[in-house]
């Protein structure tokens, strides 16, 4: 065992004055190129610092916590000076610590997770704006509902190794340690690739996508794709050049349904909100009754039962009229990461626009939880092709593939109705007037009933 954990059990008896620490100290003392390797001068940590790698220096030094786990107080000097928080000192952030009375006799923790959540606070002393940003993200909502692996600033930052620029290399990517399926998807993507070809490459990175510390879940509004537009600017002029009602397309069609060929596509049927054009949330809409009506069959919610629990939310008595609003995405958050180089984009009409197209086989009815998380339950394909489902998904319906014979039949008799006004009155039109059957012009240039050429009966000239 080495000096820094034996002191560690040193009862707190023997260590009552600053002056039996100190020697402790001194005795315990070895040189710091015994520790860490040699520094330049100019990378040199300082006093106070050296004297805190003595003992937090050497590999392998942990604390017992309270939960039965343990917590690593090992600290890298090589790494320590190489980065951004040299300047500040150990002292800078771990201002709590008395060097007279360290180690203390009783420093009891209860977990790793509950001391890096408190530590959070140290960091915001200095990067108040990130801390800003990070409070509004779907992250701190998950750490706010208690979810255990929700990350925060050390989950992505390792406090005494952290190098200016790193997070920018794609092998330094800290979104990969959560988000495994995502990142691989991502390095196969166009993007992914163009950065490991070439560190200068300006493609897209996570955080120029989703940002680095405002994280919003991708339930809300049109994050990705504003994401998309940010870089592809004039992208709906360009599709306009080929693509019929491209502005229709941008609202009901994701960038990856396209633009990720390998993947899979679903229709996810969000439910909003009318009043406000907001996604309704669990809490709004009532889980219990929305999951007993997403298990009715096995096939997941149907066409009837959505329609029962459209009318149960839009009872009388209800401000806002909840509607479906219906999109066309990729199934998967990793498939949505797989796009591929535009050449290669879907551009075939009768993906979609054809009867019984994968594309629509595929649906999910979306809620929003609390913490801003899209949850989706599963709904049969009928949902999109009912007569029952004119009211639910009118505003989503892509002729030919969504194809609702109700809505076939009703414009077939309309086309037919109008074509079939227009040439019964031009044929009636005809007929009257090949067989003489119009009736006597009354009035005008003719005279009137009973008039003859010449004058009238009677009629004496002088």
């Amino acid at each position: 065992m080495d000096g820094c954990s034996t002191l560690l059990k040193i009862p707190r008896a023997r260590l009552c004055n600053s002056l039996a620490i100190t020697a402790v100290a001194a005795a315990l003392a070895v040189p710091l190129t015994a520790i860490a390797p040699a520094f330049a001068a100019a990378d040199a940590p300082s006093a106070s610092d050296q004297q805190c790698l003595g003992c937090h220096g050497s590999p392998g030094m942990e604390k017992k916590l309270e939960d039965g786990g343990t917590l690593s107080l090992y600290v890298p000097a090589d790494m320590y000076v190489k980065s951004v928080h040299r300047p500040v000192s150990c002292t800078g952030c771990h201002s709590d610590i008395d060097p007279a009375a360290h180690p203390p006799a009783k420093n009891d923790i209860a977990s790793a997770r509950s001391l890096s959540i408190i530590m959070t606070q140290v960091c915001r002393g200095c990067h108040a704006d990130q801390s800003r940003q990070w409070e509004s993200s779907i992250h701190a909502a998950l750490v706010r509902s208690s979810n255990p692996a929700a990350p925060i600033c050390i989950d992505c930052h390792n406090p005494h190794a952290v190098i200016k620029g790193a997070a920018e290399s794609i092998g330094q990517i800290p979104c990969k340690k959560c988000h495994t399926d995502i990142y691989t998807a991502y390095l196969g993507s166009m993007h992914g690739k163009a950065r490991l070809k070439s560190a200068e490459s300006s493609a897209p990175i996570c955080s120029d996508c989703h940002s680095a510390h405002a994280v919003k879940p991708t339930s809300l509004g049109q994050g990705p794709e504003a994401a998309c537009f940010g870089c592809h600017a004039g992208v709906l002029e360009a599709h306009e050049t080929w693509l019929p009602n491209a502005a229709l397309h941008f609202e009901v069609v994701s960038c990856p349904a396209c633009h990720a060929p390998q993947a899979q596509r679903k229709v996810d049927l969000m439910l909003i909100d009318s009043k406000d054009a907001q996604p309704l949330g669990t809490e709004q809409v009532g889980v219990p009754l929305f999951e007993a009506s997403a298990h009715s069959d096995s096939k997941g919610i149907d066409a009837q039962t959505l329609w029962n629990l459209l009318q149960t939310l839009n009872r009388s008595g209800i401000a806002g009229k909840t509607v479906l609003r219906g999109r066309l995405e990729a199934a998967t958050g990793p498939q949505a990461h797989q796009l591929a180089d535009k050449s290669q984009a879907i551009s075939d009409c009768r993906t979609c626009h054809s009867a019984g197209s994968q594309a629509f086989q595929s649906v999910t009815i979306s809620l929003i939880e609390p913490q801003g998380q899209r949850v989706g339950y599963g709904a049969n394909a009928d949902v999109l092709s009912s007569p029952i489902s004119l009211e639910s998904v009118g505003g989503f319906y892509a002729i030919g593939g969504t194809r609702i014979k109700l809505l076939d039949i009703l414009v077939i008799l309309a086309i037919v109705g109008g074509v079939g006004v227009a040439v019964g009155h031009l044929t009636l039109g005809w007929i009257f007037r090949h067989f003489g059957l119009i009736p006597p012009q009354i009035g005008g240039h003719g005279g009137g009933h009973g008039d003859q050429p010449g004058g009238g009966p009677g009629h004496k000239t002088a």
